[in-house]
C-alpha cells in the first residue's frame, strides 16, 4: 500500500528526495504509474509540540506549550464578559480546562487593578497564562503608553499581547521597548467575513515576525501561515454548535481548526454563554486536544 509506505518514511520523498521541514513536517505528493492510471497520494504529518519546543525562542511561548502538554489542553477562553464578578467566577470555573485566558479588559465596567491581582491569582491556581487582546494598532510611541501606562497598565499583568501590522514594524519595536517579558502575537488573518487581511497582508505579517522572532511568538490566523516551527498559530472563531452570527463572525469546529494548523483554539461565546461553562470548556478541551493527538499519529 503506497500510503502506508510513505508513512514509514515521513522525511523521504517517493523518489528519494528529502522533503523540507515545515510547520507540517512533510507535505508530499507522489505519483506512481500503474496499468490503470497514475496514483497520487498526499501525506501531511504535524510536528509534535515536544519537538516544536526546540524551535521556539520566547520563554512565554515555551511556557504555554509546556502548559498545553501538562494539562492536555490547547483551549483558550475568550472571556468577553463585562463585570469583574462575572469574569472572576467564570475563570475560576473553567480555569482547570484552559491553557490560556484571553481578555478584553477595556470592556470590564468596574475595572480596578485589584481585579487583575485576583485574575493573576487564578492563573497561578489553575495553571494558565493571560493574553490581553488589545489589538494595538498605532504609532510606536503611542503603543508604548497604551501598553505600559494608562488605566490598565497591561505590561504589569499580561503574558501575551497582540497587534495589527497596518502601521508597519515600528509598532513591534515600540511594544518591545516597554515589554516586561510578554510575547507578541501578530494579527495575520481574522475570522470575520469581509475582513481586509489579504494574502499579501498576511505574508507581510509573517515577514515582520521573522525579523522580530525574539519578541513575536506567533499569529492570530484562521489557518497556519508560516513554515517556521517556532511560531504558534492562535485560531479564533471556534464553536461546536454554530457556523456564525449576525455580525459577520464565522465559526469552525475544534477539529477543523486543528486541521487548519491551530496550536491554540480560541473559544468565546460557545463557553461563556453555555448553561454549564465548566462542563462545556471540558468538552472543548477534550475535542481540541484529541484533534491534536490525531494529527500527529
Amino acid at each position: 500500500n503506497m500510503t502506508a509506505k510513505l508513512k514509514l518514511w515521513p522525511l523521504t520523498g517517493w523518489n528519494g528526495d528529502t522533503c523540507y521541514a515545515a510547520r507540517e513536517m512533510c507535505v508530499m505528493q507522489a505519483t506512481q504509474t500503474t496499468k490503470r492510471r497514475p496514483l497520487q497520494v498526499q501525506l501531511k504529518m504535524v510536528v509534535p509540540l515536544e519537538e516544536r519546543l526546540k524551535h521556539i525562542n520566547h520563554l512565554k511561548a515555551k511556557e504555554l506549550i509546556e502548559i498545553i502538554l501538562r494539562k492536555k489542553s490547547n483551549l483558550c477562553l475568550s472571556a468577553d464578559v463585562t463585570s469583574s464578578k462575572e469574569l472572576l467566577e467564570l475563570v475560576d470555573n473553567v480555569g482547570p480546562h484552559i491553557c490560556l485566558l484571553k481578555t478584553h479588559i477595556d470592556v470590564i465596567t468596574d475595572f480596578t487593578m485589584a481585579v487583575m491581582d485576583n485574575l493573576k491569582g487564578l492563573a497561578s491556581k489553575h495553571d494558565f497564562l493571560i493574553f490581553e487582546d488589545r489589538k494595538f494598532a498605532d504609532l510606536g510611541s503611542t503603543v508604548q503608553k497604551q501598553f505600559s501606562a494608562g488605566v490598565y497598565k497591561i505590561s504589569s499583568w499580561a503574558d501575551f499581547i497582540n497587534a495589527h501590522i497596518v502601521v508597519g514594524p515600528g509598532i513591534i519595536k515600540g511594544l518591545e521597548s516597554v515589554a516586561q517579558g510578554q510575547a507578541l502575537i501578530l494579527i495575520a488573518q481574522m475570522s470575520a467575513a469581509g475582513n481586509l487581511c489579504t494574502p499579501e497582508y498576511t505574508q507581510t505579517a509573517v515577514s515582520m515576525a521573522k525579523d522580530n522572532n525574539e519578541f513575536v511568538c506567533g499569529f492570530i490566523c484562521t489557518k497556519s501561515v508560516a513554515e517556521e516551527l517556532g511560531f504558534l498559530n492562535f485560531v479564533p472563531g471556534v464553536n461546536i454548535s454554530s457556523s456564525g452570527d449576525t455580525l459577520g463572525q464565522q465559526w469552525v469546529s475544534p477539529a477543523e481548526a486543528i486541521q487548519r494548523g491551530a496550536d491554540i483554539i480560541i473559544v468565546g461565546r460557545g463557553i461563556y454563554k453555555a448553561d454549564d461553562p465548566a462542563e462545556t470548556a471540558k468538552l472543548y478541551k477534550e475535542q481540541g486536544f484529541r484533534a491534536y493527538l490525531d494529527s500527529i499519529l
